[in-house]
């Protein structure tokens, strides 16, 4: 393929905030349903809305204190840029979450786009917004994450390539038969995966 842009997802594909997002919900009292937490309150009161807000800013803020980058990130951006392919990450998380991660943990990312910023996944237009600011169409791009929101949201977008790293089983339940994805366990398959597609030559170490 003709691949010009890769979109990453945050917490749990580069960046492990070690947050039990089920367990978060549970303390909101919200049931896991597939659904974005954001996307969970939008029928709630305002006072609940607000409670839940501070539930989540409090928690988004502790992983990004606490977490740590995932091996293999620096290495695959790395090889990416080499290459000339540029790099956006794409979080459902705050823009201040991905800003105290950024600071701490250093990225080599073209552009940065938040939950904040407009859209988000599953809504297509969280994908296609960055896209359009790099000037890549979908066809040309890759999109990366560790959740079936993740996937629906390139599905939608017509990204031309989706690969899930590690995928957990409740999740893969909640995708389509239709949406087409690649499964690696880990950013060193993925990179592995990346070269297949879209050369003969491997990705240089950076």
């Amino acid at each position: 393929m003709r691949l010009r842009a890769v979109l990453f997802d945050m917490d749990g594909t580069v960046f492990d905030s070690h947050l039990d997002w089920i367990e978060l919900r549970r303390s909101m009292g919200l049931r896991p349903d597939g659904r974005a937490i954001m996307a969970q309150l939008e029928g709630a009161s305002e006072a609940e809305r607000a409670r839940c807000l501070a539930i989540l800013h409090a928690a988004e803020r502790n992983g990004a204190e606490r977490g740590e980058i995932v091996p293999g990130t620096l290495e695959l951006l790395g090889a990416l840029h080499d290459l000339g392919i540029a790099c956006a990450l794409v979080t459902n998380n705050s823009r201040a979450s991905a800003e105290t991660v950024l600071a701490k943990h250093p990225m080599p990312f073209d552009l940065v786009m938040t939950r904040d910023d407009g859209a988000m996944k599953p809504d297509p237009k969280a994908l296609l917004l960055p896209l359009a600011r790099l000037g890549v169409s979908p066809r040309d791009a890759l999109a990366i994450g560790d959740a079936h929101l993740d996937a629906l949201a390139a599905h939608e977008a017509g990204i031309a390539e989706i690969l899930l790293v590690r995928l957990p089983e409740w999740m893969r339940a909640l995708i389509p038969p239709d949406v087409a994805y690649r499964d690696a366990v880990d950013l060193i398959q993925a990179r592995e995966i990346i070269e297949s597609l879209i050369s003969e030559r491997p990705l240089q170490a950076c």
